[in-house]
């Protein structure tokens, strides 16, 4: 006998009696299934026998059914009518110059019309994945400040935007003119290498992707610090990660800037990875004491609130932060490397205005993904 009072036979014997019945379940599920997806009235007396007596199994199976039905309208892109959009338009525009400090959250929606592909939009990373598609790496090298960038930068420089806070580590906010104190980049920079070993941490910002070689828990790039010797390693926060960097992170700015928000407002974002931080949120203060949060959604929508100038990469401030490799480091990536067009205005020369800029049809056209049911939370 072995442990437990059972034979060798009498366990495989209950082992093929288990199996039995969940087969049997599985062959119930199917065929309660099926009932399901007829319409009441052409249901047979034997189908209505088994759903009644299938109950617990007709309440799991509508419980699916409503959470695939929720998903899916969570990926629809919902449009207003025009007139209900130009209101609420003008309502943004009006907090957007009324708030005392206006936080902004980013998320991959507004880098999307850099060609760069979000996660949960229509066409997103997850979306795809999830549909057994297909997904191709982007290079981002390519990519260059939207829009909704450069507006966002505009909107700091006239003191209406306070501190942005992004989820996207494609470096574009920092290509955009954005001073490197008014952004937290929660999950990272591509284009920032660091010496953990230097106190305080030494940075390291290049004109390409320093990722090449890393990956989840893995997050030296191969080189090594200049002063030290140690080797540098990315600033990537994966999924299943826990940031500690204090730059480009800054999550100290960030839990400041919320602390202070009266108003937030969040652009090409799901929040599903935002909503994870309660410090972002205010969650202590009592209802009435919370900003005030506006989300923005996928449609087209035209107003002016300043006008701005476009990206050119004449002006990307990258090229004067950034540090050259030594000598020997040439072979150290493989990744394209940024450059000035020649074809572009000099350096100093910031571009004609554009008088008529949508500005704001950068934050809710191109540059953003998700729509949400509700604009305004307090």
């Amino acid at each position: 006998m072995a442990a437990g009072g059972l034979s060798r036979s009498e366990r495989k014997a209950a082992e093929r009696v288990r199996r039995l019945r969940e087969e049997q379940q599985r062959e119930r599920l199917r065929q309660v299934s099926r009932i399901l997806r007829k319409a009441a009235a052409e249901r047979s007396a034997e189908e209505g026998r088994l759903l009644a007596e299938s109950a617990d199994l007709v309440t799991e199976l509508q419980g699916r059914s409503r959470r695939r039905e929720g998903l899916k309208r969570r990926q629809e892109e919902v449009c207003d009518d025009p007139e209900e959009l130009r209101g609420k338009v003008r309502e943004l525009a009006s907090a957007v110059r009324n708030a005392k400090y206006l936080v902004v959250y980013t998320g991959a929606g507004i880098s999307t019309a850099a060609s760069i592909p979000d996660y949960r939009g229509p066409n997103g990373v997850w979306t795809l994945l999830q549909k057994g598609r297909s997904v191709s790496a982007a290079d981002l090298s390519e990519a260059e400040p939207t829009l909704t960038h450069m507006s966002i930068t505009r909107l700091h420089e006239q003191k209406l935007v306070q501190h942005v806070v992004s989820q996207n580590c494609d470096g574009l906010h920092l290509r955009s003119g954005l001073p490197r104190t008014a952004i937290s980049e929660l999950h990272g920079n591509m284009y920032i290498e660091v010496c953990t070993s230097c106190i305080p941490n030494r940075e390291y910002v290049r004109v390409f992707d320093v990722t090449e070689r890393t990956a989840l828990h893995r997050h030296q790039t191969g080189r090594t610090c200049h002063k030290c010797g140690t080797q540098l390693r990315d600033t990537i926060v994966h999924f299943g990660e826990r940031g500690t960097l204090g730059q480009p992170l800054n999550w100290e700015a960030a839990t400041e800037a919320a602390s202070r928000a009266d108003t937030i407002l969040c652009l090409g974002s799901s929040l599903k990875v935002l909503k994870k931080y309660p410090r972002l949120w205010c969650m202590t203060k009592p209802p009435s004491r919370r900003p005030k949060l506006y989300i923005v959604n996928l449609q087209v929508t035209w107003a002016r609130l300043m006008p701005l100038s476009l990206f050119g990469r004449w002006q990307d401030p990258i090229f004067s932060l950034a540090t050259p490799l030594r000598a020997g480091e040439e072979g150290s990536h493989s990744r394209k490397s940024l450059c000035r067009s020649r074809e572009e205005a000099p350096p100093g020369d910031r571009g004609a205005p554009l008088s008529s800029a949508p500005i704001l049809g950068g934050w809710f056209g191109r540059g953003c993904t998700k729509r949400t049911k509700k604009k305004k939370v307090t």
